[in-house]
């Protein structure tokens, strides 16, 4: 995976550093609602948008809206308060207490007995043919995980990110609250190095589970974690977007750009439909999100990527080549 984007465009971001205070204040408000509903509505929570920021800023609640579902939404705000507190630090000097703590206070007022402890049951994941280790197992294998993570110095900031996030989800170490905890994780790795934390859209929900389900299905194998590390790569791409784009004065609520259909990309560029599924399969153009029905959506900036790729076409550059010129 290539990382060299995401690269450079921290180090324009890192070029504004210190930021405005106002500037900050605004963006980390927008990232807590964001990361908070976002986080909750893949594991099923039925807030809204608007009904989690009620929750989270105002301390109201929600006619028709479970008690657990207020908690899950006050609690993963919360759960993001810790980890900001960490960022400090750095990637490798976080230990066993500081996830246990973590998963703590998700589960805070859902799961007494289990908030902050590894399981003591197998358990299983719906619907999903995923075997996961016998409980017998994860403190070994958490005590592995920890190891590799204080060992590891040789991983682009995203990509060490993203693995600690699939490796934590694989070991599945909680009856509960495994995902929420894992995203955590991630963007306190994330924010650690400067980055900021990823979000892993609602949209997403279908692609995000399949990816991490293919590698877990064959043991990472090969390239089977393709999927999911271009996923990940994708939502810290719009993070930092979100910030240059602040940084220019365009408020946080209103960075949404419109997503394409396949077939509105190629009106727009004036490709087929065909070629533009080809280069999306060879890897030149990125999809941004899929719906729950399949279908592919691209932001619009892939409309410029498009007619760079016809641009070097036409001067007989091969696959590779274009690639690298991308």
């Amino acid at each position: 995976m290539d990382y060299k984007k995401l690269t450079e465009k921290k180090k324009i971001l890192d070029k504004h550093r210190p930021f405005d205070t106002a500037l900050v204040k605004n963006l980390e408000e927008w990232f807590r609602i964001e990361l908070t509903y976002t986080s909750n509505a893949i594991e099923g929570n039925t807030l809204t948008r608007a009904e989690t920021a009620m929750v989270v800023e105002k301390g109201l609640t929600i006619g028709g809206k479970s008690i657990t579902e207020h908690l899950e939404a006050t609690n993963t705000a919360a759960a993001l308060d810790f980890v900001k507190e960490q960022i400090k630090r750095k990637p490798n000097e976080l230990k066993e207490k500081d996830v246990l703590k973590i998963h703590e206070i998700i589960l805070s007022g859902i799961n007494k007995e289990d908030a902050g402890l590894y399981r003591r049951v197998p358990v299983r994941i719906s619907g999903s043919a995923v075997v996961l280790p016998n409980p017998k197992k994860v403190q070994d294998l958490m005590d592995e995980f920890f190891s590799w993570l204080k060992k590891e110095t040789k991983l682009h900031a995203v990509e060490l990110a993203a693995e600690a996030h699939y490796r934590l989800v694989t070991i599945h170490p909680f009856v509960d609250g495994n995902g929420r905890t894992a995203r955590l994780l991630m963007n306190m790795i994330l924010m650690m190095r400067g980055f900021p934390p990823a979000i892993i859209r609602k949209n997403d929900r279908l692609a995000y589970i399949k990816s991490l389900e293919k590698p877990q299905l064959v043991n990472g194998e090969g390239d089977s974690k393709n999927d999911y590390f271009k996923l990940i790569t994708a939502a810290v791409d719009r993070s930092l977007n979100i910030y240059l784009k602040a940084i220019n004065g365009e408020n946080a609520e209103t960075i949404n750009e419109k997503l394409l259909k396949i077939g509105e990309l190629a009106k727009l560029t004036k490709q087929t439909t065909s070629t533009i599924r080809h280069w999306t399969k060879e890897g030149l153009l990125q999809v941004a999100e899929m719906t729950e029905s399949g279908y592919q959506m691209y932001d619009t900036g892939m409309a410029e990527k498009v007619k760079k790729i016809q641009e070097m076409k036409e001067k007989r550059m091969t696959l590779t080549e274009i690639k690298e010129g991308l």
